[in-house]
This record gives structure tokens, C-alpha cells and sequence, in this order.
């Protein structure tokens, strides 16, 4: 059983940053890829970034390549997301997840926190 709590969200102005928080508790966090999710009003969840277990391997979406880094820290059982340069259509709830799977497809994903609010002001 994995527990997962979003935190970090917030409002800001375009070109800004902020660190996104995924805190985890259970046993098996070491053990499972996370992946971080975002959700606008009125569009379907969408993958944003995902890391391995390990936290060598990284993927993220091409909307966010090279603005967002996602990391983990397995001592501390949390995932981070750096957003950078943050844009109006970035605008969105941001959820974390955990999976035993390398993937991006959100089915694959069976622990999920409730999510922390970002909005980005133009």
C-alpha cells in the first residue's frame, strides 16, 4: 500500500518556478516507478513526466521537455517536480503516481495523491 501527498502548488506569473512535492508513505516507494500527471478544466489527465526506480532514468512529455524536471529522493520517500519557465497552459491539478511499469499511460498507474492545484498567470 502505497499513500501519496501532493504539495507546492500555487499561483504564479508566467516565466516563473515552482517545486512540486509528492511525500509517500508504505513500504514500497523504493520500489515503484512515479510518474507526475496534470489535469486542466475540461481536458482528460495528461502524462507529464515520469522517473525509474533507480532515478536514472527520467521521461517527460514534449509540452514540458526542457522546463520541468521531475527527481526523487528514496531516502526521504519523495518525487519532486521543478517547473521552470512556467506558461498560462500549464495551468492545471498535479497529481503524482506510482506504478510497477515504465510507462505513460495513466492505467498503468494504481496509487495516486489528490492532487495540488497550479496556476499560472499571464
Amino acid at each position: 500500500q502505497v499513500q501519496l501527498v501532493e504539495s507546492g502548488g500555487g499561483l504564479v506569473q508566467t516565466g516563473g518556478s515552482l517545486r512540486l512535492s509528492c511525500a509517500a508513505s508504505g513500504r514500497v516507494f523504493s520500489s515503484r516507478v512515479l510518474g507526475w500527471f496534470r489535469q486542466a478544466p475540461g481536458k482528460e489527465r495528461e502524462f507529464v513526466a515520469g522517473i525509474t526506480v533507480s532515478g536514472i532514468g527520467t521521461y517527460t512529455a514534449d509540452s514540458v521537455k526542457g522546463r520541468f524536471t521531475i527527481s526523487r529522493d528514496n531516502a526521504k520517500n519523495t518525487v519532486y517536480l521543478q517547473m521552470n519557465n512556467l506558461k498560462p497552459e500549464d495551468t492545471a491539478v498535479y497529481y503524482c503516481a506510482a506504478s510497477t511499469k515504465i510507462t505513460r499511460d495513466l492505467r498503468e498507474y494504481d496509487y495516486w495523491g489528490q492532487g495540488t492545484q497550479v496556476t499560472v498567470s499571464s
